[in-house]
């Protein structure tokens, strides 16, 4: 939890003339020739000027906005402006959740950055440009110097040899580190030591560690004092799930009557959906055991805490949970990965009496524990596993109406096995834990739409009637900065064999890329296709000098970015994660090849049930869902090529239903520029003729 914050005052108790007073500060920032354009020679745009007056009208009434803002309209100081002008006026905390930890750090040191240098050109603005802010993230990134003490002293019970040198290097880095978060530290510290010393612990607690000496303590500090706090999605569900927010009779989502933006809002049913469900891996169990006590090493929490009694209850529950994965595994079909779960007691509960054991006899130790600090940890430890108890017995049960259940294999030899749950519609529980308590949202991203409606996102973010929405059009000149090219002769994925269509891909997209002088990205809907075409092309492509990028083979997702971005002429593949967020402006990133539409696979658990639950409402599941779906991820998928006003490139589609199939022309009229042209292997030489800059 964060904590109480400052007592607030209702914005609604704000007098007429302080709430008018607003309002025009909100017009004279915003409006041509207005402050932000002649103090800090930022161009106007009048997509921005319009959601900061929606933003302004709406936070002022405590009421809640959609609005799509199109790349260019910088949407962040739209909302950033108003909502800090108002929540220092009103007292009232300000929230704005992102998506990433990397945009939580670009508001905090970017745009907060603008707007107290706007703050400070003029006397009408002066008052707002001390405001306060804070970067919050969950815990668990946050190392606690009171517990890298503990594990320091019990580190011969704790780890194996291995992990001293670790641990050491943790100290040293403590010493130096200003925010003691772990994505400071490179090469990234083993999950091991570093799940001993992070602050996701009751042993990290006000009664115990100091904002002055601890990092996450004072980084709640900080929040608490601040009027802006800036959080990403994932804690928020976090927090909203484990209980957080005000009173009953009280509005407001995290705080009594707070003002609350979500930007990159077309990501959260998909991250709520995962805090509302349950989730239990044979891994995360295991991992969870040894840590009490590993029978190999014979290190662990209960090494010396323990007796002979509790270390044998740890080996029964570590027997158990394998013996449980097991038949969990045998579950599976031959090769699939996925399997939905339909009828309840599908598998033996093994794991319930030997948990239910450990987690008593936890309990029991944790109060006649030496000292307090070692009862919270023990009584964490007793947390986790009686959780794990909890979501297995849901998933076998299938015990939640209107949740899907399923189960899933992952890693590289497919030998991790998940229990997962989801709601089939999250829509309900979004509505209750954000537009009912809320006393002024907004929630903002480039792609709410399929390109003209809104209406699909309105349904699954569980907005209520009448609640306002409206798009704001990107400003940039599509049609002069923008070229689009569809493959006329692509096999459809569906025909053609998978071996031909797999050459014409490659060679396809080795011709594409090759035709620019600047990095192509080349997005695709299928992990096996990516592969097989990098197999195909990697050698001529380094003939000619230029790197290749694949998804999941070398480095991570932002590093690849980052090494794309550098390489100037590069070639990228990604799949589902690259579709969003990726931001190379200029000509390091010069085309965007789609070699498949975007749809989803309608076998997920997830989109299955909700298909299934359309259809047998007398819907039309692919007008309803599987379409709107499509062209939301189309758009943004696009929506990596322009994305400064001096950028310019080609989109390259190379999936014929585009062409071929009666919904391709709702996919044609989501691009922002409204000509294309079609080629073929026989004619592109003279056709295909990208657009660059020069």
């Amino acid at each position: 939890m964060i904590g109480p914050m400052p007592e607030a005052t209702d914005g609604k108790q704000l007098s007429a003339s302080a709430l008018a007073l607003l309002r025009t500060h909100a017009k004279k920032i915003f409006a041509a020739r207005g402050w932000l354009q002649s103090g800090l020679k930022l161009e106007h745009r009048p997509g921005q000027e319009n959601m900061a007056k929606a933003v302004a009208e709406t936070l002022c009434a405590g009421e809640s906005l959609l609005v799509e803002a199109g790349t260019g309209i910088g949407k962040s100081l739209a909302y950033l402006l108003p909502g800090l002008m108002l929540a220092v006026e009103s007292k009232r905390p300000f929230v704005v959740s992102t998506h990433t930890l990397s945009l939580q750090e670009q508001i905090f040191k970017k745009d907060l950055e603008l707007c107290r240098a706007l703050f400070r050109l003029t006397d009408e603005l002066a008052p707002y440009a001390d405001f306060k802010a804070s970067v919050l993230v969950g815990r668990a990134n946050y190392l606690c110097p009171q517990r890298l003490v503990r594990a320091l002293q019990t580190r011969m019970d704790l780890f194996e040899n291995a992990m001293h040198e670790e641990l050491e290097r943790l100290v040293a880095w403590a010493q130096k580190t200003k925010d003691g978060m772990r994505e400071e530290l490179q090469p990234p510290p083993h999950y091991d030591v570093w799940e001993a010393v992070c602050a996701d612990s009751s042993a990290c607690s006000p009664r115990t560690c100091s904002p002055k000496t601890c990092f996450y303590q004072r980084a709640k500090a900080d929040a608490r004092d601040a009027n802006l706090i800036i959080v990403n999605h994932s804690l928020l569900f976090a927090l909203l799930g484990a209980g957080a927010g005000p009173e009953e009779e009280q509005s407001g989502v995290l705080f009594p009557d707070d003002l609350v933006v979500l930007d990159e809002a077309h990501r959260v049913p998909e991250i709520a959906s995962d805090h509302f469900g349950a989730r239990v891996s044979s891994y995360g169990l295991e991992r969870a055991l040894l840590s009490l006590y590993n029978p190999k090493s014979r290190k662990g929490f209960l090494a010396k805490r323990g007796g002979t009694r509790d270390h044998a209850l740890v080996e029964a529950a570590i027997k158990a949970g394998r013996d449980f994965f097991d038949a969990v595994r045998e579950k599976f079909p031959e090769r699939k990965d996925l399997l939905r779960l339909r009828e309840a007691e599908w598998c033996p509960p093994l794991l319930d009496k030997p948990l239910a054991a450990l987690a008593t006899r936890l309990a029991t130790l944790a109060e006649s524990a030496s000292n307090e600090t070692e009862g919270d940890e023990l009584r964490d430890h007793r947390r986790k596993i009686a959780a794990v108890r909890s979501s297995v017995d849901t998933c076998l049960k299938l015990a939640e109406e209107g949740h899907v259940y399923w189960i899933e294999r992952t890693g590289q030899r497919k030998t991790i096995v998940h229990l997962r749950s989801a709601p089939r519609d999250p829509a309900p529980q979004l509505r209750e834990s954000l537009f009912e308590p809320s006393s002024g949202l907004v929630l903002t991203s480039a792609t709410l739409s399929d390109g003209t409606s809104m209406e699909n996102f309105i349904s699954r973010i569980g907005a209520p009637p009448r609640t306002r929405a409206q798009i704001e059009a990107s400003p940039f000149d599509f049609e002069n900065v923008m070229r689009v090219f569809a493959a006329g002769d692509a096999p459809e994925p569906t025909t053609g064999g998978g071996r031909m269509n797999l050459e014409w891909l490659a060679d396809t997209i080795f011709f594409c890329a090759g035709r620019v002088r600047g990095g192509t990205l080349a997005l695709f809907t299928s992990h096996a296709d990516m592969r097989a075409v990098a197999e195909q092309i990697e050698g001529n492509w380094a003939n000619l000098g230029r790197p290749l990028y694949l998804q999941g083979r070398d480095h991570s997702r932002g590093d690849l970015t980052r090494h794309f971005a550098k390489a100037g002429n590069g070639l990228l593949f990604g799949t589902d994660s690259f579709w969003t967020g990726v931001d190379v402006p200029g000509p390091a990133l010069s085309q965007v090849i789609l070699v498949r539409l975007p749809f989803e696979n309608p076998t997920h658990p997830v989109l299955e049930a909700r298909l299934e639950w359309v259809r047998d409402s007398g819907g039309n599941a692919f007008a309803e869902i599987t379409l709107p779906d499509a062209l939301v991820k189309f758009r943004q998928g696009i929506g990596r090529l322009i994305r400064r006003n001096t950028d310019c490139g080609t989109i390259t589609i190379l999936d014929s239903r585009v062409l071929r199939r009666e919904y391709g022309k709702r996919f044609f009229a989501a691009l922002p520029c409204k000509k294309h042209t079609i080629f073929t292997r026989g004619d592109r030489t003279k056709v295909f003729q990208p657009l660059e800059a020069k």
